[in-house]
C-alpha cells in the first residue's frame, strides 16, 4: 500500500462504510451489491483479454462471449431483480458495454410496456429465451431526436391483413441502433403508420430481421455495421435498409393502439404513451452520469494524492499534487457534482417507479412532468459530467492520456450520452416548452403543483430583473437553504425572461415558430437553471435524512461547495437578477477556498466511498493501494508491440531503406 494513500485514508473524518450504505441505499443493499461483485471477480470465465490490446472484431467477438456468459450465469445464480442485475453485468462490462445491451434496455422493456396481453405472451417468451434477440430501431441517418421527421414507413394492406415496411430515401435507412449490425434478429422499428390513404403518426412494430436458425438477413432486408466510432468500439452500431417487408397485423405493438382486420384505426388514449421507453432510459442515463463521474473523480483523486511534483517551498521535498490549491480547484467541484448527481439519479429512480405506477392505473397527469424532468436532467448532467471527464484526465497530466488510466475509454464511451437518446439542446427546448406552458398558467392564475410549483411564487412575487441597489439582498451564502432560494429564484427569473422574449417576439408579428426559435437561447438557458435549481435543492433534501453527525458534516460541505461553485460559474445571472450583490459574489470566491481547505483531509475517504473495485475501475492511475508506477511499467509491457524484440517492419522497411542510400 502506498504510505501516501495510507495516510489520507487514516485522515479522514467519518466512517466511510456507513457513508457508502447512503449512496447504495442502505447496508443491505451494499452487502447484497458486493456479493455480486464477489461473484463476477471470483469467475474465471470473465477473465479477459485488456480489450485495449484487441483489434475491433476481436472486442465486438469479445463481448459477444461475455454476454451470452453473463445470461447463463444469472440464471445459474438467480439473479433476477433489475438493480442486482445491473451490478452484475456492470462488474463484467467494466468500462466496455455489452452486445446485448438494447435487447435488456429497450427491447424487452418496449415488449412489456407496448404488447397488448396475447402479443406479450408471444414475444416476451422469445425475447426471454433469446430466440428473439432484439433492437430499437428509432433513429434514422436524416434524423434522430425530431421523431415526426422520421421517414421509415408502414402501410397497411386490408387484402393480406398485413404491414408492408419501407425505407423510402436514403435518410430513411435506421443508423445507429446498438446491436443491430450483426447481433439482432428482431427489431422493434418505429415507422410512420399509413392505412386506408391516412397517416397516422409514428407508431411500433415488431420486425424479424434475420433467420432465427441461420441468422441471414431476411428477404427484402439490407442490414450491416456502420463502421469504427469515436468509441463503443466492441458494439455492432447499425443500418437497416426496409424493402417492401411485410409482417402480420398483429406485429404492430397494440397496447394503447391498434389497426381493427379492416384497416380501421384506433387511437391512443394519450399521445405521450410511446415515449415511455425513452423517459425510463433518460432517467437510467442520469444514474450514468453520477456512475462515470465517480468514477473519474476517484482516478484523479486517487492519483493526485500519490503522484509528487515540483516544489511550493524551495528545497522541502515535492508536495503531493493535491496539495496545490489550482488541482483542488479543479477536482473538489467536480467531487461535489458527483455526488449531487448521485443523489438525484436516486431521486429519477424512485419518480419514475412512482409515475409508472399511475400510468399503470390509467393516470397519465403526471407524464408531462416526468417527460420535461427526465428530458432536462438527462441533458444537464450528461453535459456536465462530459466535460468533468475530461478536466479529470487533464488533471492527471501526460499519464492521463494512457489507455492505462481509464479515463480516455470512460470518456469516449459516456460522450454519446449527449446526443444519443435526445439530442442534449433539443431535450433542454422541451423541458423549456413545458416550463413556458407551466410559466402561463402560473400568470393565468393556476395553482401549479410538483417541481414547478415556484412559478406560483414568481407570480405572487413579481421577481424581475433590475438594477442591483434597487432591492438589497437578502441571501445568506453560509446557509444552504438560502442558497437553494437562490437558485430557485434564479430559474424563475430566466423562465419569465424567456417567455417574455417569445411575447416579445410574437409582438413583432413573428410566427409562433420563428418567435420560439428566436427565443431559444433564453430557452436553453432558462431549463439549465431550471435543472441546476433541482439538483441543489435534491442534494440539500437528502441531507436532512442523514443522521451521522460526521457524514452529515461533510455531506453538507460538498453541498455548500456545489451551489457556490455555481454561483461563481453563473455569477452574471445571479448579480442581472439582483439575487446577490457584488461584494457576496466576491465573499463566495473567498468562502469556496475555505471549502476546499476543509475537504482536503477528506477526499480520498469520499472517493472509497463511491466503493468501485479496482476491476471495475481498470485504472492503472486510480488502483486503491496507489501502486501507481510499477503497474504502469507491467501494463505497458503487455502491449503486442512489445511481443517481438524486433518489429518485421525493421526488416521490411528500415533495412532495405539503410542499402539504398
Amino acid at each position: 500500500m502506498n504510505p501516501d494513500i495510507t495516510r489520507e485514508r487514516q485522515n479522514a473524518s467519518f466512517d466511510v462504510e456507513k457513508l457508502t450504505y447512503i449512496l447504495d441505499g442502505g447496508p443491505e443493499k451494499t452487502k447484497r451489491r458486493r456479493q455480486i461483485e464477489s461473484l463476477v471477480f471470483s469467475d474465471p470465465d470473465f477473465n479477459e483479454e485488456d480489450p485495449n490490446f484487441l483489434s475491433r472484431s476481436e472486442r465486438y467477438d469479445q463481448a459477444v462471449q461475455k454476454s451470452a456468459q453473463m445470461v447463463l450465469k444469472l440464471r445459474e445464480f438467480g439473479i433476477a431483480d433489475p438493480e442486482e442485475i445491473y451490478h452484475y453485468k456492470s462488474m463484467a462490462r467494466g468500462n466496455q458495454h455489452e452486445a446485448f445491451g438494447l435487447h435488456f434496455t429497450m427491447f424487452i422493456p418496449s415488449l412489456r410496456r407496448l404488447c397488448d396481453p396475447q402479443q406479450a405472451k408471444k414475444w416476451l417468451s422469445l425475447a426471454e429465451s433469446f430466440q428473439a434477440l432484439g433492437t430499437y430501431a428509432q433513429t434514422e441517418m436524416g434524423h434522430g431526436t425530431h421523431l415526426r421527421g422520421l421517414e421509415t414507413t408502414a402501410t397497411y394492406d386490408p387484402a393480406t391483413q398485413e404491414f408492408v415496411l419501407n425505407s423510402p430515401t436514403v435518410s430513411s435507412i435506421k443508423w445507429w441502433p446498438g446491436g443491430l449490425g450483426k447481433t439482432s434478429n428482431h427489431a422493434i422499428v418505429l415507422a410512420q403508420l399509413y392505412s386506408l390513404g391516412n397517416c397516422h403518426g409514428l407508431h411500433a412494430f415488431i420486425v424479424p430481421i434475420r433467420d432465427m436458425s441461420t441468422h441471414e438477413p431476411l428477404p427484402g432486408i439490407v442490414v450491416g455495421d456502420i463502421g469504427p466510432k469515436f468509441g463503443f468500439n466492441e458494439v455492432d452500431n447499425g443500418f437497416l435498409k426496409l424493402e417492401n417487408v411485410r409482417i402480420p397485423r398483429e406485429n404492430m405493438m397494440m397496447k394503447y393502439s391498434k389497426v381493427e382486420p379492416d384497416g380501421t384505426y384506433v387511437k391512443p388514449p394519450s399521445s405521450k404513451l410511446t415515449y415511455g421507453t425513452m423517459v425510463f432510459v433518460r432517467s437510467m442515463i442520469v444514474g450514468e452520469s453520477a456512475r462515470a463521474l465517480s468514477k473519474s473523480c476517484t482516478i484523479a483523486i486517487r492519483y493526485s494524492a500519490v503522484r509528487h511534483q515540483s516544489e511550493i517551498r524551495p528545497g522541502e521535498p515535492e508536495p503531493q499534487v493535491l496539495d496545490y490549491q489550482t488541482q483542488q480547484y479543479k477536482l473538489f467541484p467536480l467531487l461535489a457534482m458527483a455526488y449531487a448527481f448521485t443523489f438525484v439519479g436516486q431521486y429519477m429512480t424512485e419518480i419514475y417507479h412512482r409515475i409508472s405506477e399511475d400510468i399503470n392505473q390509467g393516470d397519465f397527469s403526471q407524464l408531462p412532468e416526468l417527460h420535461a424532468l427526465s428530458a432536462g436532467l438527462k441533458a444537464f448532467t450528461t453535459w456536465e459530467t462530459n466535460s468533468a471527464i475530461e478536466v479529470c484526465r487533464m488533471s492527471c497530466g501526460g499519464h492521463g492520456y494512457s489507455r492505462s488510466s481509464a479515463l480516455p475509454d470512460i470518456y469516449v464511451e459516456f460522450t454519446p450520452t449527449c446526443t444519443y437518446e435526445g439530442e442534449n439542446t433539443v431535450m433542454m427546448l422541451q423541458t423549456a416548452r413545458y416550463l413556458v406552458k407551466s410559466y402561463r398558467q402560473a400568470k393565468e392564475g393556476q395553482q401549479l403543483s410538483g417541481i414547478v410549483s415556484y412559478l406560483n411564487e414568481s407570480q405572487d412575487r413579481r421577481v424581475q430583473p433590475q438594477a442591483v441597489a434597487a432591492r438589497p439582498p437578502v441571501v445568506d451564502i453560509n446557509d444552504l437553504s438560502s442558497l437553494v432560494e437562490v437558485f430557485k429564484q434564479r430559474a424563475a427569473v430566466l423562465v419569465e425572461m424567456a417567455a417574455k422574449s417569445i411575447q416579445q417576439e410574437l409582438q413583432c408579428r413573428k410566427s409562433q415558430e420563428d418567435a420560439w426559435n428566436n427565443s431559444a437561447i433564453d430557452l436553453v438557458r432558462a431549463s439549465d437553471a431550471h435543472c441546476h435549481y433541482v439538483v441543489v435543492k435534491v442534494f440539500n433534501d437528502k441531507l436532512t435524512g442523514v443522521g451521522d453527525t460526521a457524514i452529515h458534516s461533510v455531506l453538507s460541505t460538498l453541498a455548500l461547495l456545489y451551489a457556490m461553485h455555481g454561483i461563481t460559474k453563473n455569477s452574471g445571472d445571479f448579480l442581472q437578477a439582483g439575487l446577490v450583490s457584488v461584494p457576496q459574489v466576491l465573499q463566495v470566491s473567498v468562502r469556496i477556498k475555505e471549502l476546499l481547505s476543509q475537504l482536503r483531509p477528506n477526499v480520498v475517504a469520499l472517493v472509497d466511498a463511491f466503493d468501485i473495485h479496482d476491476k471495475k475501475l481498470n485504472s492503472v492511475l486510480g488502483r486503491y493501494d496507489g501502486n501507481v508506477y510499477e503497474n504502469m511499467f507491467e501494463w505497458a509491457r503487455r502491449s503486442p508491440l512489445n511481443a517481438t524484440e524486433v518489429h518485421e517492419s525493421f526488416q521490411k522497411y528500415l533495412k532495405p531503406l539503410r542499402s539504398k542510400l
